[in-house]
């Protein structure tokens, strides 16, 4: 059985051994977290993302080796259950392991992130006031490990952690 998206361009191959009610089941689901809606008008502007992200954050704390930084989950982040969406703690991890990685690497080095990992412990509702802190793990020429926790302010508890590996690419000799 296949049937065609919302798209003119692609199809929906559905299996033959699937039972529909598993099949309306996830129609429903998609449907639900609103994957036909359309995307507002300034959600097309460059690098729009980062500027929803980098918005966020604000720095608390800045050591060698450590940063810290506190936001809260509002519903421009959030997924379709009021917790904080897991894409955006990813991108959250990224640009705080980027930045504690830079107090311990020269400027002239440009960096990028080569592997994140994270860890989902709980969820993070709306509203919710987080810290997160972002420890190097491990230096050397080539790269850095940076460790981060993710807890809300008020109880402390751990809801997130993430380890990432950012490489730093060697200034250009001309």
């Amino acid at each position: 059985m296949t049937g065609t998206s919302s798209s003119s361009s692609s199809t929906t191959i559905i299996s033959k051994d699937l039972p529909s009610d598993y099949v309306s089941t996830v129609k429903g689901f998609f449907a639900d977290v609103g994957i036909h809606a359309s995307l507002p008008q300034n959600s097309f502007s460059k690098d729009f993302y980062s500027d929803l992200i980098r918005d966020l954050l604000k720095v608390d704390n800045v050591l060698r080796g450590r940063v810290s930084c506190i936001f809260s989950v509002s519903p421009a982040v959030s997924n379709y259950f009021n917790g904080l969406h897991g894409g955006a703690v990813g991108a959250i991890a990224e640009r705080v392991s980027i930045a504690c990685a830079r107090t311990v690497v020269a400027g002239d080095k440009e960096l990028f992130l080569g592997e994140l990992s994270i860890s989902y412990l709980s969820a993070a509702t709306l509203n919710e006031v987080l810290v997160v802190e972002a420890a190097v793990a491990r230096s050397g020429r080539n790269l850095t490990v940076v460790a981060s926790e993710f807890r809300i302010k008020k109880t402390r508890k751990l809801v997130y952690t993430s380890r990432a590996t950012i490489y730093h690419m060697p200034p250009a000799k001309l």
